[in-house]
């Protein structure tokens, strides 16, 4: 282990390219799971990049940093979808609506419907396909080649700021997670007083601010030990609980956009499925911030 913040810092960066990197042959191969996989990777190093950018000097890191966030997106718009396939497939044999088709008129003769959570699915599905082209061909181009290459000199020579990188990995990991662990309080003390449309919106920044404390905390493992690890573990269990919650929310608003074709037997139901499954998550929100309580890591 690295006793001074620079190579400490380089060492736990090493390991999420290496994650990205190792995704990426999977992803082309559509392999389960493999886009998830991937977009963590990528928005876990620059997660990791932001969270100790005082070690880091700042222009290049940029770069690097409005690169990852590019692909990002382009690995979330298949995310995203991918995940509201699997929701929508798995509500549908949660409610029972039917996937059975129906028959309509088509001119003089009669061609099957089908149900309009299976129609819903197959779109997720066909988007899902179509974004994964679109990530899949974004590999081979100059731009993806080009961020591969910066990652790999990241670690190689990376510019590190002298100032910070030399001072002992202990107190600068242990600032940073004090850092993100007081910006993810603050977030939760302002979410109390609000409501609606506000609340919806600040609970996705507090689980966004759990997923870099969680990063961060992970990143300081080596360093820190156990009250590194503890820290997140905790922040995870947060983002996941917020996770569950943003997903319903976000399945719902979709299912909304399909309203004027939905039927009753399917829309409706699978709106109230939703809706239940964002109302359960949030119970679990109270225990969820508890840890924030406590001074971190002593």
């Amino acid at each position: 282990m690295s006793t001074t913040a620079g190579p400490a810092l380089v060492d736990a960066v090493a390991a999420d390219v290496d994650r990205l990197c190792t995704a990426e042959p999977d992803v082309r191969q559509d392999l389960p799971d493999s886009v998830h996989k991937m977009r963590v990777a990528t928005r876990r190093l620059r997660s990791v990049l932001k969270s100790y950018r005082r070690v880091l000097r700042r222009k290049p890191v940029g770069e690097i940093t409005d690169e990852l966030r590019w692909l990002a997106g382009l690995l979330g718009v298949a995310r995203d979808a991918e995940v509201r396939a699997e929701r929508f497939a798995a509500l549908l044999g949660d409610t029972g609506v039917p996937f059975d088709e129906q028959t309509v008129p088509l001119g003089e003769k009669s061609a099957p419907r089908k149900d309009f959570g299976q129609r819903l699915v197959d779109e997720e599905r066909r988007f899902y396909a179509a974004a994964h082209r679109a990530a899949v061909d974004a590999f081979d181009s100059r731009r993806y080649r080009s961020l591969v290459k910066r990652l790999h000199r990241l670690i190689a020579d990376p510019p590190l700021r002298a100032s910070h990188a030399d001072e002992p990995a202990q107190p600068v990991f242990t600032g940073v997670l004090r850092h993100d662990f007081r910006e993810l309080r603050r977030l939760v003390r302002t979410e109390a007083g609000l409501s609606g449309e506000e609340r919806v919106e600040r609970l996705h920044d507090i689980r966004k601010a759990a997923k870099r404390l969680r990063y961060s905390a992970e990143a300081a493992t080596e360093v820190l030990g156990k009250p590194a690890d503890e820290l997140g573990r905790k922040a995870k269990r947060l983002q996941g609980v917020l996770g569950d919650h943003r997903d319903a929310v976000e399945a719902l608003e979709t299912l909304r956009t399909h309203a004027s074709e939905a039927g009753e037997s399917g829309y409706q139901r699978l709106c109230d499925a939703e809706e239940a499954a964002a109302a359960k998550a949030l119970e679990e929100y109270p225990d969820a911030i508890e840890f924030l309580r406590e001074q971190p890591l002593g």
